[in-house]
């Protein structure tokens, strides 16, 4: 990742006078109303941008991931009120809470006229050290935001291949069962769940590389995500055959015996009952 720019500097209305090289215009519109609207709040202690704004590595799809901290008294004052700030922001056409992606904080809104995303991460000053990317300081009163990130390094969460391991070939039996039972989408849908928390996680934190999933995997790991694409199939019984197949090799290839102890027996088992049943 790229070094963080600096643009706690700010002009008269609390904007930061300096952006990532990669900012686009109509995401640099969008974010200075944002930090004027909201830095008038005295509720609101700070904002910082995470994501591809940190990294400077923006076109014009991403979208803005900002963190809101707020002062601790005030949080659950501010939470119900979370709607209501974001709508303050002209051009918000919709928006509502993330607890479909397991964070109740956070607030996702659409703006027009250029369709932009913007997701609010609402949390006590105290929390905004709990990251797991960089976060680059937007505006601040004094320097208490910057002072709770630099308290505690960013960490995004690792693959844990002996939880992996331990779970692994149960998760091949299931996907054997839905196959065999011709429940073919649900099969594809637990593909997508290998693809996503098991085999592109291993791979990238293999070459050193964040594990984020199957984000940008074409980019970051192209040879890789050539074997990947033999896992993305059309629900059918042959095709996900394949693919679960593919599977099952890719993990023994990513796997590394070293790291974790081995359930010799489930494997046999469930790669035994796999071949059985569709050995025709």
């Amino acid at each position: 990742m790229k070094d963080s720019l600096s643009v706690s500097t700010v002009n008269e209305d609390g904007v930061p006078m300096t952006f990532p090289s990669t900012l686009p215009a109509t995401h640099q519109q969008l974010l200075e109303q944002i930090i004027k609207v909201f830095s008038k709040d005295p509720r609101i202690v700070g904002i910082g941008a995470s994501g591809s704004y940190a990294s400077d590595s923006m076109d014009k799809y991403s979208d803005l991931d900002l963190v809101i901290a707020v002062e601790p008294e005030y949080l659950n004052q501010v939470m119900l009120e979370r709607l209501e700030l974001v709508a303050k922001i002209s051009g918000k056409v919709a928006a509502f809470t993330g607890e479909h992606v397991g964070e109740p904080r956070l607030i996702i809104a659409l703006y027009e006229p250029h369709a932009l995303h913007v997701d609010y991460k609402f949390v006590a000053l105290p929390d905004a050290a709990q990251r797991v990317d960089d976060t680059q300081v937007l505006w601040q009163r004094g320097e208490r935001l910057s002072a709770v990130l630099a308290s505690a390094a960013f960490a995004y969460p690792q693959p844990e291949p002996q939880w992996i391991e331990d779970r692994f070939w149960t998760w091949v039996h299931y996907g054997t069962c839905k196959i065999a039972r011709g429940e073919y989408f649900e099969a594809t849908e637990f593909l997508s769940f290998l693809r996503s928390n098991v085999l592109s996680p291993l791979a990238l934190q293999k070459q050193g590389l964040t594990p984020s999933g199957v984000r940008k995997i074409e980019q970051r790991l192209p040879d890789f995500a050539k074997q990947l694409s033999l896992t993305i199939v059309s629900p059918e019984k042959s095709s996900l055959i394949k693919a679960l197949q593919q599977c099952i090799d890719l993990y023994l290839e990513l796997r590394e015996p070293s790291q974790v102890v081995v359930n010799t027996q489930a494997e046999k088992l469930c790669i035994d009952y796999f071949n059985a049943e569709f050995a025709n």
